[in-house]
């Protein structure tokens, strides 16, 4: 029987653990099995909400604990029991979405297992994002602050949805307006977040570790893109997948196959067993 190396080995879900088709390799799940069924933790962390991913990782048979919205929010699998839940203040999410407001951008605001955005119901990319995620966003037409002050929503993150040729101009205005207080990252092709200070995946790696009682020394992080910078820094090695963005994969301890050729069970093999 295998044994158990690193004991808890936690993944990001698109662009790592979830192909280019949207589907996870036989290899991957059966890499898994083998890791759980030796004693290891195997978790996901993400950027998607609740909502999202719990179907995902109960239709893979994870059990445990997930990580959603960028670790902003932890939760049981089988129960959805809520073990974190973080997120703005009433006057933290209002200054966020003045900001975007005030330079023109799109909104999503996300607050429990709701989506609202201001963009429109015939917008192509919040319509594959819709797609993606399985998550139909509620449009608001108005401004958006004044929805979120006037409903008093309690938002675990704030995100624009824009091309991907305005995603890093945005990101940097972002950054350089809102990073002092906030936390500013980028995911996917077309997605800028902001999410309240300290939470952020590498937290919710330490989180994870804490529960399970493994040393973050012997934990593993794989992700492929900005905003999971902090995991694979947070943990005792951190492997970016090949089709990782550069700025990513040049802070990786290792580089393991792509997403598109199981490169999380090339992880799980290599580190986890």
């Amino acid at each position: 029987m295998s044994k158990v190396n690193y004991g808890l080995i936690v993944s990001d879900f698109d662009g790592t653990l979830l192909t280019t088709r949207q589907t996870v390799p036989q290899n991957v799940k059966a890499a898994i099995a083998e890791y759980v069924d030796a004693g290891g933790v195997f978790a996901v962390c993400t950027g998607r909400m609740l909502a999202s991913i719990l179907p995902q990782v109960r239709a893979l048979g994870l059990k445990g604990l997930v990580a959603a919205y960028q670790g902003t929010v932890i939760a049981d699998i089988e129960s959805g029991r809520l073990l974190r839940c973080g997120g703005f203040s009433v006057d933290d999410a209002c200054y966020v979405c003045t900001v975007l407001e005030e330079r023109g951008e799109p909104i999503n605001v996300y607050a429990g297992d709701a989506m609202y955005s201001t963009l429109p119901a015939d917008d192509k990319l919040l319509a594959a994002y819709e797609r993606i995620t399985g998550v139909t966003a509620r449009r608001f037409a108005g401004r958006m602050s004044d929805f979120v002050r006037d409903n008093g929503l309690y938002c675990q993150k704030i995100v624009s949805v824009v091309p991907p040729e305005k995603k890093k101009p945005l990101f940097e205005y972002l950054k350089s307006a809102l990073g002092a207080k906030f936390e500013v990252t980028y995911s996917a092709a077309v997605l800028v977040e902001v999410s309240p200070k300290g939470d952020d995946k590498g937290k919710a790696l330490e989180f994870l570790a804490g529960h399970y009682g493994v040393p973050r020394e012997k934990t593993v992080a794989v992700g492929d893109n900005f905003n999971d910078l902090p995991m694979i820094k947070a943990a005792g090695v951190g492997v970016s997948v090949a089709n990782g963005v550069e700025e990513f994969r040049a802070f990786a301890d290792d580089v393991c196959p792509s997403c598109d050729e199981g490169g999380v069970a090339y992880v799980i093999r290599k580190y986890g067993l």
